[in-house]
């Protein structure tokens, strides 16, 4: 096997994702990225990748690979243990792993705990070949990642150069209270939308404080939500527009939708609401058909400071005390 990667079983779903393909929502061409972007930026930091590197990220039974060379490792998410041949390692650690051994991501089976989406990274990331500025999939588009596809087995996936310094952090992890609260039952802060006023006076009322189910029918584009209906004013129909990672549409059946990341680029529902950046790892890790969550309003300078503490475990350096060594 070339140096790299051999798909031994790829799991339920897995495909490559990075941080997203940025700046072409213009063209038409959908974002899309991790689902859980604080596991995939912490665990590319673990390993001594830049945060937005390409990783695997799986939902379901996870992927089994074998090492085509001595690598690290270190997975992210919830719901899921890190396995080096057949041995169990705690989530937000690096583990090394030697040439030809198995390394994957073990699903666990707790229905008392959170966990949707599993991310792993590799020292140097996946080094697939770029589409369109990005090594992200996008399923529906078929394009990027593995030939715009999940993971098969036999499939190999080539590893860039770890960085300098790389293999001394073995053995890092990242403290639980650097780590998001990960919940059945989240606290999501959310920004009053857009088009608040296209509902009637008491629908912000009704949805700041009402508890609300996350539906099977959930998925990369957005997860579907079902609590009292929000009532519209009018109709539920505007001119199309461009949608953020968050936004909360409301159709005409006035149940929301949470917009993710392999989101359509416009759209022409009306938006009550956007989740703030720092919650949506709580969302995406809330279980479709077993979670539920609630929202709460905050001012978009609140959202973007509860963005920049989570960041902080990630964006430290080395020597600062949010990575170390167990």
């Amino acid at each position: 096997m070339a140096a790299g990667l051999g798909v031994l079983d790829a799991g339920t779903l897995t495909t490559v994702q990075d941080a997203g393909r940025w700046g072409l929502e213009r063209f038409g061409v959908p974002v899309g990225g991790a689902m859980d972007e604080f596991a995939l930026a912490a665990a590319n930091r673990l390993v001594g990748n830049p945060p937005d590197a390409a990783a695997l990220e799986c939902v379901g039974a996870g992927p089994l690979l074998r090492a085509g060379r001595d690598t690290l490792a270190a997975a992210g998410g919830a719901g899921f243990a890190l396995v080096v041949e057949g041995r169990r390692f705690p989530l937000w650690m690096a583990v090394r792993v030697r040439r030809g051994q198995r390394v994957g991501l073990s699903a666990l089976s707790d229905e008392n705990a959170p966990g949707v989406w599993g991310v792993l990274a590799f020292a140097g990331g996946v080094d697939v070949p770029p589409v369109l500025g990005s090594r992200t999939t996008y399923l529906r588009g078929g394009f990027g990642g593995v030939q715009g596809r999940a993971l098969q087995a036999g499939d190999i996936l080539p590893l860039g150069r770890p960085s300098l310094g790389a293999w001394e952090r073995a053995g890092d992890c990242l403290p639980e209270g650097a780590r998001p609260a990960y919940s059945l039952e989240p606290v999501l802060q959310a920004v009053v939308g857009p088009q608040a006023e296209a509902f009637q006076p008491q629908a912000l009322e009704v949805f700041f404080h009402s508890s609300y189910q996350v539906l099977p029918a959930s998925d990369r584009m957005g997860y579907r939500l079902a609590g009292p209906r929000l009532i519209h004013a009018g109709a539920a129909d505007m001119l199309s527009e461009g949608l953020a990672r968050g936004a909360v549409q409301v159709p005409g059946d006035g149940q929301p939708i949470v917009l993710l990341a392999d989101r359509q680029t416009t759209g022409g529902y009306t938006k009550i609401a956007v989740v703030a950046r720092a919650s949506l790892p709580l969302l995406v890790q809330c279980p479709p058909g077993r979670g539920r969550v609630r929202f709460q309003p905050v001012e978009a300078a609140q959202a973007q400071q509860s963005w920049r503490q989570l960041c902080a475990a990630w964006e430290a350096r080395e020597e600062d005390a949010l990575l170390t060594p167990v």
